[in-house]
């Protein structure tokens, strides 16, 4: 019996995750489940699923908490719950939303646990750190990005050595405003930025994939994660969102892993490997007649994407700044403060401002994320 801990169990990943575990009862035993502040639905989650260990993020709140506990876990609170969750599961999913992520990474992968990625931003931020405690410890990363897996799955897959790798192929909806002129996306909404067309995602993401800045720092992870070249790794807009990405060999040939529009399915790869699940999630009709398009991003209209290469190639502390700066533009269109174009324009502006510094230790990535969001905050107030 695997057992599982999930940090960000109240969000989008975290709750699908919840539903791996409930239709997969005889392979998982959640162990530990962790939120910032939404108690209400975590005293749900603890009471169904009754793990033993329940964690939370703000302090203040344990108390109200442990009122609404039908039962009596060990409830902990604050950098507590981060390592009492790594130290409870098998492996732990990190569903966190945003930078926030980075102390469970960090931690799971020091006790030379598998980490199940779906936070992002925490190795695009601290790929350098994150990559010494994971080979030091002998801790392991299985993505649950959708493309991440697909990779990961088209890799495993077969027998071949690193130089028969031509390219790794990233795979993008194209999100709400594929095809969309300067003059509609200059009056888009935040109603209309939510609105994902094939995927359920939380708001930060759903917003990210609007603009293709979550395909950049796709593009990021997918350096860190598999060591390729970002010369090699290459994005296409596909929008029915059934290829999740390809893996192409020197030969021409090409490996593709194919299932319908399932977080459920990646999140069950990852919480199970190597191995797979007996409760199909995606799974496709093979009978019936599909359209599958893939077409170039339209970079001039989704500059996102391209800053995203630009930071990448730099290396260093850019990665953190961008994806600092990005996280204060999106809060700060989420909170109807700015434009949706301007996201972008207060990122450029604030990414302008970084200067080439090296990470070396953990304080150097909470240094430069904490000087991106002041300046990316200042780019905001000057628009």
């Amino acid at each position: 019996m695997v057992q599982v801990s999930i940090a960000g169990s109240t969000g989008s990943v975290g709750t699908q995750a919840l539903d791996v575990i409930a239709a997969n009862r005889n392979q998982f035993e959640l162990s530990a489940i962790f939120a910032n502040s939404n108690i209400d639905l975590l005293a749900d989650q603890a009471n169904s699923f009754r793990p033993r260990v329940v964690g939370l993020g703000r302090k203040d709140l344990v108390s109200q908490l442990t009122g609404k506990l039908r039962y009596s876990p060990l409830v902990v609170a604050g950098d507590e719950a981060l390592v009492a969750m790594a130290e409870a599961g098998d492996v732990v999913l990190n569903a966190v939303v945003g930078f926030a992520g980075l102390p469970v990474t960090l931690s799971t992968l020091e006790l030379g646990k598998r980490l199940a990625l779906a936070n992002k931003e925490s190795l695009v931020a601290a790929g350098d750190l994150v990559a010494k405690v994971r080979w030091s410890s002998g801790g392991e990363i299985v993505p649950v990005d959708s493309e991440h897996s697909a990779i990961h799955q088209a890799l495993r897959s077969s027998f071949f050595s690193e130089i028969e790798v031509s390219k790794i192929v990233l795979t993008a909806s194209g999100g709400p405003f594929r095809g969309k002129d300067r003059e509609f996306l200059s009056k888009v909404t935040l109603q209309q930025a939510l609105a994902h067309p094939t995927w359920s995602m939380g708001p930060k993401i759903s917003i990210d994939s609007s603009t293709l800045m979550n395909k950049g720092l796709e593009v990021i992870e997918a350096h860190e994660l598999f060591g390729v070249d970002f010369d090699k790794i290459e994005v296409v807009v596909h929008p029915q969102s059934i290829v999740h990405s390809i893996v192409e060999f020197t030969d021409g040939s090409a490996l593709a892993q194919i299932s319908g529009p399932d977080m459920r399915l990646p999140i069950g790869y990852a919480l199970g490997y190597p191995s797979r699940l007996k409760q199909p999630f995606g799974a496709l009709d093979w009978r019936e007649s599909r359209l599958l398009e893939f077409e170039a991003p339209n970079i001039e209209n989704f500059p996102a994407l391209p800053l995203a290469y630009e930071a990448g190639r730099r290396g260093g502390g850019a990665p953190t700044w961008l994806s600092a700066a990005n996280e204060v533009a999106v809060e700060a269109f989420l909170t109807e403060r700015i434009g949706w174009t301007d996201i972008y324009k207060v990122v450029e502006a604030s990414f302008e401002s970084y200067e080439d510094i090296g990470l070396d230790v953990i304080d150097d990535v909470l240094q430069t994320d904490f000087e991106a969001r002041r300046v990316t905050r200042s780019a905001i107030e000057s628009l």
